[in-house]
């Protein structure tokens, strides 16, 4: 067999014909096996598993070892026996073509992107979220993902839909590529690499935003779906999340690694900071401050003992930061400028949590 990210496993001809054309739609090679036995000795190492509707009654009796990545093929529709040996196979799932064809063509791409090197679901995941109004944490967000868009794969997700938009603190052309209202609408998995493709970008950055002027409805499965993708197909994804905890925003802090809590460090900014921190109460083993400083500014860590939470980072005064976001160059335009270096600061720590503990 030749040696590539996925292995399927069938004697169905016609099957194989199928997923054949449809890998090579995809740009990935399948290893094949034509019986159990030989396809098990490749079943933990191949980034993904497809198991004819022939063979997988052979399969599950072998009981093979669980793994992720795992999905039964076969021409539709296919009968509930199908079903019942895809769980005793371990299958996340029974795919049945020809319906579900250009869903199976994203799912080996995404084998592509994995058997590559490129990021899987471990991506890191960071949101950012405003301890008051006027924070900063859009613009934080905005400069945290454009400064690792510079030397890894970054996606910035904007879920604040009352937000300032992360389009406009970038500097996007007004109306590029996908949005939210497109995605909210489709159902059905997300590849990465498409994903990627579809969002407008700047300098590198994939960025998922709103509609000018009419934010979409957000639910969980769409929200869900879209991270899941981002997730396989970036390095990073910077989340600007909104103050409000209600069940989309909870699912997606969950799934983050980190969550950075921005904080004005006046009285009043530390006191509606201190009402953000209490609704993610749930997560904080993974909030830390950032907080913007100034001449006249609390010390950051006076502020982060009054909160009872790590500080991150703090971040100076950028002169004419308004002025720079107007004129589209967004806001690390300048190496040396406060928020790039803050940025860079925070990319440098391996991992939050452990600089939380």
């Amino acid at each position: 067999m030749t040696s590539g990210p996925a292995l399927l496993i069938t004697r169905d001809d016609l099957l194989l014909d199928d997923l054949l054309r449809l890998a090579a739609a995809a740009g990935v090679s399948l290893d094949v096996a034509h019986d159990a036995t030989s396809g098990l000795r490749g079943w933990s190492t191949a980034a993904l598993v497809l198991v004819g509707a022939d063979l997988v009654p052979r399969v599950a009796e072998q009981r093979p070892p669980r793994r992720d990545s795992v999905h039964v093929v076969g021409h539709g529709p296919v009968g509930s026996e199908v079903f019942r040996n895809a769980l005793g196979a371990g299958a996340l799932d029974v795919i049945e073509l020809p319906s579900a064809e250009a869903w199976l063509v994203e799912l080996l791409s995404d084998a592509v992107d994995a058997a590559d090197g490129a990021p899987g679901p471990g991506a890191q995941t960071v949101g950012v979220v405003a301890g008051s109004g006027g924070a900063g944490a859009t613009t934080f967000a905005c400069a945290l993902a454009l400064t690792a868009a510079a030397d890894r794969r970054a996606m910035l997700v904007d879920l604040d839909p009352l937000g300032p938009g992360v389009d406009r603190v970038v500097g996007l052309d007004p109306g590029s590529g996908v949005r939210w209202d497109a995605l909210v609408s489709s159902r059905g998995r997300l590849g990465s690499r498409s994903l990627r493709a579809a969002l407008p970008a700047k300098d590198g950055l994939a960025v998922l935003t709103w509609e000018i002027g009419a934010p979409a409805d957000l639910d969980s499965i769409s929200v869900r779906e879209v991270l899941s993708a981002a997730q396989r197909g970036n390095d990073l994804v910077v989340l600007d999340l909104p103050r409000a905890v209600d069940d989309v925003t909870a699912e997606v802090v969950g799934r983050c690694d980190r969550v950075l809590l921005v904080v004005e460090p006046t009285v009043a900014g530390v006191a509606a900071a201190g009402k953000v921190a209490a609704a993610f109460r749930e997560f904080n083993d993974r909030l830390g401050l950032v907080v913007r400083g100034g001449p006249s500014a609390a010390d950051p860590a006076q502020v982060s003992a009054v909160l009872r939470l790590p500080l991150v980072v703090e971040v100076g005064r950028q002169r004419r930061l308004a002025e720079h976001v107007d004129l589209g160059v967004g806001p690390v335009h300048r190496h040396g400028s406060a928020l790039a270096r803050a940025a860079r600061a925070t990319l440098a720590v391996p991992d939050l949590r452990d600089a939380l503990a």
